[in-house]
């Protein structure tokens, strides 16, 4: 029983030790932990709201500021354990050499989501735009931070990793609020060019779509090996584009040969010869 006495004597003789010696300290260090996580968790709140509105996408702002809010947390967390008497020095070369192996493993993804914050920040595109990148066609459907999703017209969905997107080509399509429909189109040698052009050029500005201001072209462009062949190009608000890229085919037929012209198809003459024996 003395011996357990004495055991409880020498535990609480270095309990009232350390908490003289280390009371305060812990003490200022738990005011220091509370307050400094109330104080980031106002600046982070702030710093969210004007990246909301400085930033031009809601996705990039929130994630911005969540590091943001990380990293202040992983400095206050390692400013405590410093007061507490903790060596930090070991903590913060751990932390180091850990976010390296974890950037080396996440390398692709790493990649990706650089390309989606340029993606984000720089605005190539936005939902809803049709696009062509990577060898894919399609809407818009939703940019995140890693990956960009694209509906094509047959409704197939395609996911696209954002690294790649960002440093290829990148086709916006519905950037432009006018586009030019533009078709190759043959009459016969023996039709009369002048006549020609002019059926073209007539149907066209007759057709509501097609604006007028915008430098529309009906020109001889080859001379075929069958026919005089015509670039017809034709400017159209974006929405019109596709209405009329498949209406203008069969309109310009009709125009050509109500004017009595023909629009003919590839032939070739073959000479037989025969030898007597």
């Amino acid at each position: 029983m003395d011996s357990f006495e004495k055991q409880l004597q020498t535990f609480y003789d270095k309990a009232i030790t350390l908490g003289t010696e280390y009371g305060g300290q812990l003490i200022l260090a738990i005011v220091v932990l509370v307050v400094g996580l109330w104080i980031i968790g106002k600046v982070s709140n702030a710093v969210r709201r004007h990246a909301v509105k400085g930033l031009p996408d809601e996705t990039l702002a929130q994630f911005l500021t969540n590091i943001f809010e990380v990293v202040l947390k992983v400095l206050l967390v390692i400013s405590v354990a410093s007061m507490v008497g903790i060596e930090t020095t070991s903590f913060v070369a751990i932390l180091g050499a850990a976010g390296l192996a974890v950037g080396f493993a996440l390398q692709g993804s790493l990649s990706n989501f650089a390309g989606g914050v340029m993606i984000l920040i720089f605005r190539p595109f936005k939902v809803a735009d049709y696009v062509g990148a990577q060898d894919v066609e399609g809407v818009i459907l939703d940019i995140g931070i890693f990956v960009t999703t694209f509906e094509t017209f047959d409704k197939r969905i395609i996911i696209v990793p954002n690294g790649p997107l960002a440093n290829g080509n990148i086709t916006n399509y519905t950037a432009s609020s006018v586009r030019a429909v533009e078709i190759s189109i043959g009459i016969s040698y023996s039709d009369d060019i002048a006549k020609g052009k002019e059926a073209m050029e007539q149907a066209i500005m007759n057709d509501p779509r097609v604006l007028k201001e915008e430098g529309n072209v009906v020109a001889v462009v080859d001379l075929g090996s069958s026919s005089v062949d015509f670039l017809v190009r034709a400017f159209v608000k974006t929405d019109d584009y596709w209405s009329l890229f498949f209406d203008i085919r069969p309109m310009l037929k009709s125009a050509v040969e109500e004017v009595g012209l023909t629009i003919p198809f590839p032939q070739r003459d073959v000479h037989i010869i025969q030898e007597n024996s």
